[in-house]
């Protein structure tokens, strides 16, 4: 599996940002002095990080890669305590489809989508169960106003806003999940530490599946059919004439064009659908 973040090192102009300061405020905690908890990668920080990577045993290149990720979180994120009351109480989850670049965010029975831009298939976003163990507000630049840091070990993942509004919708970030600004700011609002996020789907065109269609993403379908009650047969990976029909009852249902296709539109109703009864 391929594992894909940005790389955090020295550079001119300076890197900054929240996922710097994650490094920053794990490196004091472990006792290097990075200097200024400012969220930017200056000479103190490089000369922390290779200090922390030398006592580690690992090679003290200054860089930020998975390896030195992996251990810089083996001891626990910056995270604060968990508000696992609200996340529990109001049945808060974040969904975030790769395939179809939307999010879902559920609470108390009611679901709210987002379009998102997710990560290049050089760069993907990680598959997976996580959860938000930061928060940060205006973190500035590619990170727009919010930033909302996932437990992936291996990198500096986070759902965020974005200073590039025309690359929402597109698979065109470093793995990073990024919103309009507008969108990061509700999102966040209601978005505690401890909130789970489940990944799912890789970057790939979507098909207008119909009668006689074989593969993975017809299984998939069938499953979400059969979790919401429309489809009671062998989950095969066939979109035979029993698929169809009960895709065909589920586009009544959700008011699209009844055509037995299981196209764009339909893929994303029949997600936002599954998120919202899981």
């Amino acid at each position: 599996m391929i594992h894909a973040t940005r790389f955090i090192k020295l550079k001119s102009p300076l890197m900054s940002g929240p996922d710097v300061l994650e490094v920053q405020a794990i490196l004091t905690r472990q006792g290097f002095n990075p200097g200024s908890l400012d969220g930017i990668f200056g000479f103190a920080s490089d000369k922390a990080l290779r200090q922390f990577q030398k006592s580690h045993g690992l090679k003290a290149d200054g860089v930020v890669g998975p390896n030195t990720w992996k251990k810089l979180t083996v001891n626990g994120f910056n995270s604060g305590q968990k508000d696992e009351l609200s996340v529990q109480s109001y049945g808060l989850k974040i969904y975030v489809h790769v395939d179809t670049r939307i999010l879902n965010f559920t609470s108390n029975g009611t679901i709210k989508t987002y379009p998102v831009a997710i990560g290049r298939p050089s760069t993907p976003t990680p598959e997976g169960e996580w959860t938000i163990v930061q928060k940060t507000v205006d973190p500035g630049g590619p990170f727009g106003v919010r930033w909302m840091r996932l437990s992936v070990p291996w990198g500096g993942y986070g759902i965020h806003g974005t200073n590039n509004p025309s690359s929402i919708g597109k698979a065109v970030s470093h793995g990073c999940i990024r919103l309009y600004n507008e969108d990061v700011v509700e999102l966040y609002a209601q978005v505690p530490i401890g909130t789970p996020v489940s990944i799912t789907g890789v970057v790939r065109k979507i098909r207008n599946i119909r009668l006689g269609y074989k593969g993975d993403d017809v299984k998939n379908i069938q499953k979400m059919l059969s979790d919401l009650g429309y489809y009671s047969y062998s989950i095969d990976g066939y979109y035979g004439k029993k698929t169809r029909q009960s895709v065909l009852s589920f586009q009544k249902n959700a008011g699209l064009t009844r055509d037995g296709v299981a196209g764009p539109k339909t893929l994303k109703a029949l997600q936002t659908a599954h998120d919202l009864a899981m």
